[in-house]
C-alpha cells in the first residue's frame, strides 16, 4: 500500500463517514448501507457512534485487518479481523516516521535576548548558543539550559529584606582596634559574557559562593580598619575594597561572576553597647568642639597680638630714626653755625641772640611796652593781640616746617616806640603782680 492510499482512507471530505459504508481498507468499493427500517438518519448529519465505528474500521484496514462480519458491523462496530503483513508494515512505518519527526522537532528551542543556552551532550558541555531560534539533537542525546546574562542578581549579607531582620552570625565583625561592628550590606552581580559555562559547571552553588566570598572579603577589609573609620568617613572606601577583593575570589574560583556594586546599608556598634558608644561619640564631639573654639580664639588673638607687636616695633624704629636724624641735623647745623661764626663773630652773635629771644618771646604771654621815647597815650587791644599770637602759633605748629622737626614760629616783633602814661605803666605793673 502506498501513501496516497492512506490519504484516501482518512480523507475527511469523504461523504460516507458515519453512514455505515464499507471501504474501511481502501481496497473495497463502498457498500450501500442495508435498510433495516431506519433510513440512516434520513440524509441528515452523521451519527457520532457511526463516525467512531467508521474510524475503527478504516484504522483496522490500514493495519491489514479485515472484518469478518457484515459491513455495518452491528452495534458493536465489528467482529473478528484477519491480519495483513503488508498493511501492518506500512502502518508501523508511518508511526515510526511520525514519532521520529516529533522527536526531532523537540530539539527546537528559542533563546531570549540577553540570555544564552548551554548545550550538553550526554551530560558533558558541548557549546553555548546565543539569542534566537536554535536547534539541538533531541533528548537524551543533547539537552540545554538557559542562563540569563543581563539579570542583575542581589545578595543580602547580615539581614534579610529589612534592616530589622538581622542575621548576627553574618553581620558582627571585628575591627583592627579590637571593636565589634554590625555590618549590613548588599552585593549586586551579574554573569560575564563568557561565564555561563563556568557558572553552571565549575561550582555546585555559585550564588552561595558569592555570598560566602562577600562575607569573607568584608571581614578581611574591616579587620584592617579602625572602628571610627568603618563607621563614618571610610564607608565608600571599604565598599570599593570589598568589591575588588570579591572579584579576585570569583575569578580564582572561575565562577563566571562579575561583581557590580557593594553597598553598605548600615554600619553601627552592637545593640548591647549602643548607649555607651553614643556617650563616647558625644564626648568626642564635645572635645572636637572645644578644640575648634580654642583654635578660633587663638586665630583671633594671635594675629592681633602680632600686629600690635609689629606696630610697637615699627614705632620704636621710627622714634630711633627720628632722634638720630634730629641729632645729626642739629650737629650739622651747629657745624654750619660754627663755620659762619668764625667768619663773622659779631654778626653771628647778634643773630643768635635775636633768634633766641624770638623763641623765648614766642612762648610767653607778656607784652612789653617801651615808654622811653615819649609819653603819648596809646590804646592797646591786649586781648586781640594775645588771640592773634596764639592763632599764629597754632598755624605754625600745623605747617610743614613744624612737621619736619623745626620748631620756629614767626611772631610779630615786640612793640617799640610806644609811649604809655605813668598811670598806664602803674596799671601794667599791678596787673603783672596780680598774675
Amino acid at each position: 500500500m502506498r501513501l496516497p492510499a492512506i490519504t484516501r482512507i482518512f480523507n475527511l471530505n469523504d461523504s460516507n463517514w458515519g453512514r455505515g459504508s464499507g471501504g474501511g481498507s481502501g481496497n473495497e468499493p463502498p457498500r450501500r448501507p442495508q435498510n433495516d427500517g431506519r433510513d440512516n438518519n434520513n440524509g441528515g448529519p452523521p451519527d457520532l457512534d457511526e463516525l467512531w465505528r467508521d474510524f475503527n474500521r478504516r484504522l483496522s484496514g490500514l493495519f491489514g485487518r479485515k472484518p469478518s462480519g457484515p459491513p455495518g458491523g452491528g452495534n458493536n462496530g465489528g467482529g473478528r479481523f484477519s491480519p495483513s503483513s503488508r498493511g501492518t508494515g506500512v502502518g508501523l512505518l508511518v508511526v515510526v516516521v511520525v514519532v521520529a519527526l516529533l522527536w526531532l522537532a523537540s530539539g527546537f528551542f528559542i533563546v531570549q535576548e540577553g540570555q544564552v543556552a548551554v548545550i550538553t551532550q550526554f551530560g558533558k558541555y558541548k557549546e553555548t548558543t546565543r539569542a534566537g531560534f536554535q536547534w539541538r539533537l533531541p533528548y537524551p542525546i543533547q539537552s540545554h539550559e538557559t542562563v540569563n546574562l543581563s539579570q542583575l542578581r542581589t545578595i543580602e549579607v547580615g539581614f534579610r529584606n529589612t534592616s530589622r531582620s538581622k542575621v548576627l552570625q553574618e553581620s558582627l565583625m571585628l575591627t583592627d582596634d579590637e571593636n565589634i561592628v554590625d555590618m549590613q550590606f548588599v552585593v549586586q552581580y551579574r554573569l560575564k559574557e563568557t561565564g555561563a559555562r563556568d557558572y553552571l559547571f565549575n561550582n555546585r552553588g555559585p550564588d552561595e559562593a558569592v555570598k560566602q566570598a562577600a562575607e569573607t572579603a568584608m571581614r578581611e577589609i574591616v579587620g584592617k580598619k579602625k572602628m571610627d573609620f568603618v563607621l563614618y568617613e571610610g564607608r565608600t572606601e571599604v565598599a570599593t575594597e570589598v568589591a575588588a577583593l570579591m572579584q579576585q575570589i570569583m575569578d580564582l574560583y572561575r565562577t563566571g561572576v562579575l561583581i557590580s556594586t557593594v553597598a553598605i546599608q548600615n554600619a553601627q556598634p552592637p545593640e548591647q553597647v549602643q548607649a555607651a558608644f553614643d556617650d563616647a561619640v558625644k564626648a568626642g564631639q564635645d572635645r572636637e568642639r572645644q578644640i575648634n573654639e580654642g583654635q578660633a580664639y587663638a586665630n583671633d588673638v594671635v594675629p592681633r597680638a602680632s600686629g600690635a607687636a609689629s606696630r610697637l616695633i615699627q614705632e620704636a624704629e621710627a622714634y630711633r630714626q627720628r632722634v638720630v636724624e634730629n641729632a645729626e641735623g642739629d650737629a650739622a647745623r651747629f657745624s654750619q653755625v660754627l663755620t659762619e661764626y668764625k667768619k663773622a663773630p659779631q654778626v653771628t652773635r647778634d643773630r643768635l641772640y635775636l633768634e633766641t629771644m624770638q623763641q623765648v618771646y614766642t612762648n610767653t604771654s607778656k607784652v612789653l611796652v617801651d615808654t622811653r621815647n615819649g609819653s603819648n597815650l596809646l590804646y592797646l587791644p591786649l586781648d586781640k593781640l594775645m588771640q592773634q599770637v596764639s592763632q599764629e602759633s597754632a598755624a605754625g605748629a600745623r605747617s610743614p616746617s613744624a612737621a619736619g622737626g623745626s620748631s620756629s614760629v614767626n611772631v610779630p616783633p615786640p612793640l617799640a616806640g610806644s609811649v604809655l602814661p605813668e598811670a598806664g605803666r602803674d596799671a601794667l605793673r599791678s596787673r603783672d603782680r596780680n598774675r
